[in-house]
């Protein structure tokens, strides 16, 4: 790996991966304790409808993909909190509209020439400059509002209803962490692709959450393990000539199976 560190795009890639884990790594513990992962995979697939307006207009990609995918995370939000018993069907209209209307208006771009794979399993190993800089900008926005508003975010997490009677803003509290998700799961589509988005959002989460005693712990270790995967995955990818963003998938996928089937083992040696 150290060798690896003398080329640019190989150093640009490593810091892309560690920004994100941190974001992932905050986001994707809020996202899992309040149950909200597959509206984190709505917006990650219904963001692909963003990329398609920003190519057919002429816009940044990054942009169209970000106000696109708040839009539909609000949308999915809204209708959420008033059918709950149909989210699975709304969030299934919105994540298979929008990858639609991407699909389609990727389609009627004149001179088409976009890199499709590139957006559904990411291109870590392209990331520019420019782009460590939104990120950084993500992790200091994640933080300072997760961190001033973590008693809040605590409350929510664990007890809603209770929460909302003692005065927390719990649904602006939901959309804010909406936002803040739409704005992650952007950020990391630029690194793993919108496919695999949802596995950093997930994996690091459900291990850190048979580890912690508490919510900030959750995070700390969900930050820690992305890294952890980043590295491997990157490292892999460059011995064995393999697809980054994958490869970092595969090495948490890989680490859960491990925990798991150790958990197993030693519950099985308790009961003996």
């Amino acid at each position: 790996m150290p060798e690896a560190l003398h080329y640019e795009f190989m150093r640009n890639a490593l810091a892309a991966g560690l920004l994100l884990s941190v974001a992932c790594g905050v986001i994707g513990t809020l996202v899992v304790v309040n149950r909200m992962v597959f509206i984190s995979g709505g917006v990650a697939h219904a963001a692909y409808g963003g990329i398609g307006i920003a190519f057919f207009f002429g816009i940044p990609p990054l942009l169209g993909a970000s106000l696109f995918s708040v839009l539909a995370a609000v949308i999915m939000g809204t209708l959420s909190l008033r059918h709950r018993h149909r989210i699975d069907t709304v969030i299934g209209a919105v994540w298979a509209g929008g990858m639609a209307l991407g699909i389609v208006l990727i389609d009627l771009t004149p001179g088409y020439n976009v890199d499709l794979m590139s957006y559904l399993f990411g291109s870590i190993l392209t990331v520019p400059r420019g782009d460590l800089l939104l990120m950084a900008v993500l992790d200091a926005v994640v933080v300072a509002v997760v961190f001033l508003l973590y008693r809040n975010f605590l409350a929510m997490s664990y007890d809603e209803e209770f929460a909302s009677l003692r005065g927390v803003p719990v649904r602006a509290l939901y959309f804010l962490l909406l936002v803040l998700t739409s704005l992650t799961v952007v950020m990391t589509i630029r690194a793993v692709g919108l496919i695999l988005v949802i596995a950093l959002l997930t994996i690091p989460q459900f291990i850190a959450e048979r580890i912690a005693r508490s919510l900030a712990v959750m995070m700390a270790f969900s930050c820690m393990l992305g890294a952890v995967f980043t590295i491997a995955g990157l490292w892999l990818s460059y011995v064995f000539n393999l697809t980054s963003g994958a490869s970092i998938i595969m090495v948490a996928v890989a680490v859960l199976f491990v925990f798991l089937v150790g958990t197993y083992v030693k519950a099985a040696v308790r009961l003996e």
